[in-house]
């Protein structure tokens, strides 16, 4: 879906880092009562599950080995390369040169408050603008008892006026700039210890270490693809975004946030109240407004330092009109900031209440942060944007409590009044929720397959909370069988064509859950049999070699000048002067293979964009799911099942 994002993690104007859901009510509680959920111990070799993920983006990117690549020490280490090849920022103290910090130049402004609604820390944020136009802030963050949970109590923000050192555990960076090479300034991410020295890993909540820079890009709308194998022999390489106007590996098409100052806990000490530091607020947000991109020149100073967005990028548009709105409009007349926004097409929709609700509160500024030029359904913007994403917001939520994924903000969305209201909404679209908060047993079988005769492997393995399994034959021609139906991955064995329903029902030790079919079509005359299928296959399909026809790298969008993030057609991956050859395919593979999420195969964007959703309308040749499986017009839908659920071998 869309990960239910962090909203005033804007505040901390990106720098620290929470997952697909920052935002959330007031008040100093943990939850309902206050109460933790499923402690953890912090353990950076853990493979998170279940709502131990928070901080982690949606699609880990799942290795051979199990683990997920985005939490791995080399994705850290090949980002920071991307970055800061030559380590010329390795400490804060270098960070802090590098970006003009105390240089005499520029606007520098400080600012002190408390975390409420994020990470519940005490806050000492200082961001600067350069003459250039680049602009780079870190924060301070302060914790008086970290024994006690990552909970925000007055105490921290005393701590953060005070600069108590002793209760100092670490500082977030974010800087606006031009790679090392040059070019358009993008975002980038660091992490410092309190000694200072550059992290590759942080733990920003308790629930553990989450490699870098994924704690940040959760919640800062950035992308997270899958690393390049090296050419030869080296360290594999930070994706390149195709689209991006920097052109630089390491540009996530991440964003500031902008400082929602009304979620924010000021200090009644002289020079730290609210009041007092108004001004200064305004100036960030100033600051802010200045690295997101604009559709076209206005004549309003504020959008002078505002780069023109390309066709394909983010247009900066919903970010920008929230920000802009919450100080009066055009030219920011305002001197205090005050957020009553709600987008135009919500309000005539009558969904004003939701928005406010639900969307403002623990969704918006991380979708505010992403879609593109081209398609931009998931910055919630539009009410129907929103609501196009009903089916995912269910089952990320309600489901696999995945959003919000900043551990605060989803305590306080499943303890206050934002989850019976989105439960309520997703009823009145069709979609059955008890609102609960997740932790009950999810079946998931994964997506409806078309196979041949004999034995196939089905799995429960992304069925969530759950000890045990029962799968059992609901339908189908006689003599069908299942082998080990109490285990994750029993086998179905079929002798005859014809359409079946398996089912699934999985437990923990004190609840089943709802039972979830899965519909198997058998077609002995199917080719490639399931487990022939490989990557020449798929870039077949997508290459428009396969009939039927019409791939995804014609016309621009997934091929040369790309308005999407990857390219498709083949070309010299690697620059060593070959087109084509072993290297590029290996490459093309893992980029492609990056587009799976292994924890969540039907929300997977090889999937679900081809198919039509939020894909500027395009459905292609092969992949409509309104149809039966093993009907001619989702063929390619079946076989990328298949593909996937075979392990997608190259």
């Amino acid at each position: 879906m869309v990960s239910m994002h962090c909203i005033y993690r804007a505040a901390l104007i990106a720098l620290t880092v929470l997952v697909a859901g920052c935002g959330g009510g007031g008040g100093d509680k943990g939850g309902a009562a206050g109460v933790d959920v499923f402690p953890k111990a912090p353990d950076a070799e853990s493979i998170p599950v279940g709502l131990d993920r928070f901080l982690l983006f949606p699609n880990p990117l799942l290795l051979a080995s199990g683990a997920f690549e985005s939490d791995t020490l080399a994705y850290a280490q090949a980002y920071f390369a991307a970055i800061d090849p030559t380590n010329a920022k390795d400490t804060l103290d270098k960070w802090k040169t590098a970006n003009g910090f105390n240089s005499g130049t520029g606007t520098q402004v400080s600012v002190v408050f408390g975390d409420v609604r994020d990470l519940g820390y005490g806050r000492r944020l200082t961001v600067r603008q350069n003459l250039d136009g680049t602009v780079a802030a870190y924060v301070d963050n302060y914790l008086v008892n970290a024994a006690a949970g990552y909970t925000y109590t007055s105490v921290n923000l005393d701590a953060a006026v005070a600069s108590a050192s002793r209760y100092h555990i670490g500082t977030n960076a974010i800087e606006f700039s031009p790679g090392p090479a040059g070019g358009a300034s993008f975002a980038k991410f660091y992490n410092f210890s309190p000694a200072g020295v550059r992290s590759t890993a942080v733990d920003l909540d308790g629930r553990g270490e989450k490699a870098m820079p994924g704690p940040c890009i959760s919640c800062h709308g950035g992308r997270m693809d899958a690393l390049t194998p090296p050419a030869a022999g080296g360290n594999p390489l930070f994706a390149l975004v195709q689209y991006a106007v920097s052109g630089a590996r390491g540009d996530l098409q991440a964003r500031f946030h902008p400082i929602e100052v009304s979620a924010l806990d000021f200090s009644s000490t002289p020079g730290f109240t609210r009041a007092a530091q108004e001004s200064a607020l305004k100036q960030i947000n100033r600051m802010v407004l200045c690295t997101y991109p604009i559709p076209a020149a206005t004549a309003f100073p504020e959008d002078a330092c505002r780069p023109i967005a390309s066709p394909n990028e983010w247009q900066g548009t919903p970010a920008a009109d929230q920000l802009k709105d919450a100080y009066g409009g055009n030219g920011l007349p305002n001197a205090v900031y005050s957020d009553t926004f709600v987008p135009a097409s919500w309000a005539a929709a009558g969904q004003s209440s939701l928005y406010t609700t639900v969307v403002a509160p623990a969704c918006r500024v991380f979708h505010a942060l992403r879609g593109t030029g081209r398609q931009s359904d998931i910055d919630f913007e539009t009410y129907s944007g929103w609501k196009s994403y009903a089916d995912r917001i269910k089952v990320n939520v309600f489901d696999r409590g995945n959003m919000p994924l900043a551990r605060i903000i989803f305590q306080k969305f499943h303890g206050s009044s934002m989850s019976p209201a989105l439960a309520a909404y997703l009823q009145s679209q069709g979609f059955s929720t008890s609102g609960a908060i997740p932790g009950g047993p999810i079946a998931d079988p994964g997506p409806d397959r078309v196979v041949k005769q004999g034995a196939v492997t089905l799995s429960a393995s992304m069925s969530l909370y759950a000890t045990s399994y029962q799968w059992s034959i609901i339908s189908g021609p006689p003599g069908a069988t299942l082998t080990n139906a109490t285990s994750v991955q029993p086998t179905f064995t079929s002798i005859a064509d014809g359409a079946y329903v398996v089912q699934l029902v999985a437990s923990s030790a004190t609840a089943a859950s709802a039972p979830v079919q899965q519909r198997i079509v058998v077609n002995n005359a199917l080719t490639p049999a399931p487990t022939a299928i490989r990557f020449s296959d798929i870039k077949n399909v997508l290459q428009g070699v396969t009939a039927p026809a019409a791939g995804c790298s014609g016309g621009g969008c997934h091929g040369p000048a790309p308005q999407a993030p990857l390219r498709y057609d083949n070309y010299d991956r690697d620059n060593n002067g070959t087109s084509g050859d072993a290297t590029d395919d290996l490459w093309f593979y893992t980029e492609v293979r990056g587009r799976i999420n292994f924890t969540d195969i039907s929300g997977s964007a090889l999937l679900r964009k081809p198919s039509g959703n939020h894909h500027n309308g395009l459905l292609r040749p092969g992949f409509d799911t309104t149809l039966a499986p093993g009907a001619a017009g989702r063929v390619h839908y079946d076989m990328f099942v298949n593909w996937i659920a075979n392990g997608a071998p190259q």
